[in-house]
């Protein structure tokens, strides 16, 4: 009877100090105040556009300033069917060159059929070689995710320095994502696969 006591005791201890871990604290930890140039590690005078090539180029991601020539890609590989925002059609859907087939309403039930996905890019992160993706700027976001090849499609002026101006600069999307190179993982015995959970080619096109 005795030890059945203790161990109820002891079962009583455990879950009182379960539930008080459950309960929200009362006053929140605030967030850490940082001044304004951390994690700033470019130079004043860089060329953003030149880090950011060689940072994404790093990652195994590419970078490109003429649609034509990705065109020239595309077809080199094989991958001539896809889909691009129509609000790219004239500065890049179109201008990709010959034996491209593009499509500008981008079907669900289909999505093993497209080869790319060309989407607005809502920014880039020089100093890490990193493509901000959101909803308010991706026209489909299966189209950004699901095809093999993905195309963003950058604006000079949404090329940020750094992780810092970026966080100033992303807005409140609920959606964001952050892609640095092609989709990776090393869950399986630590080996590093590409295009597992997303595209295995991650181009970045600065229009």
């Amino acid at each position: 009877i005795r030890s059945a006591a203790m161990n109820i005791g002891a079962r009583e201890t455990i879950l009182a100090a379960v539930r008080l871990a459950q309960k929200p604290p009362m006053v929140r930890t605030p967030y850490p105040e940082f001044s304004d140039d951390v994690a700033r590690t470019l130079q004043p005078d860089a060329d953003l556009w030149t880090v950011f090539v060689e940072r994404l180029q790093s990652v195994r991601g590419q970078a490109y300033t003429e649609a034509r020539l990705v065109g020239d890609f595309l077809r080199a590989n094989g991958w001539t069917r896809g889909y691009c925002d129509p609000a790219l059609r004239a500065s890049v859907g179109e201008t990709l060159g010959e034996g491209i087939t593009v499509e500008y309403a981008f079907d669900s039930a289909r999505v093993e059929e497209y080869q790319f996905g060309i989407t607005r890019a809502a920014g880039a992160i020089a100093e890490t070689g990193t493509i901000v993706l959101n909803d308010a700027t991706t026209s489909a976001r299966l189209a950004a995710l699901a095809p093999w090849v993905h195309i963003a499609v950058l604006s000079p002026r949404e090329l940020w320095p750094d992780i810092a101006t970026a966080l100033v600069r992303i807005g409140n999307d609920p959606n964001t994502i952050w892609v640095t190179g092609p989709s990776k993982t090393g869950d399986i015995e630590g080996v590093l696969v590409e295009g597992v959970h997303g595209p295995g080619v991650q181009i970045c096109l600065r229009v």
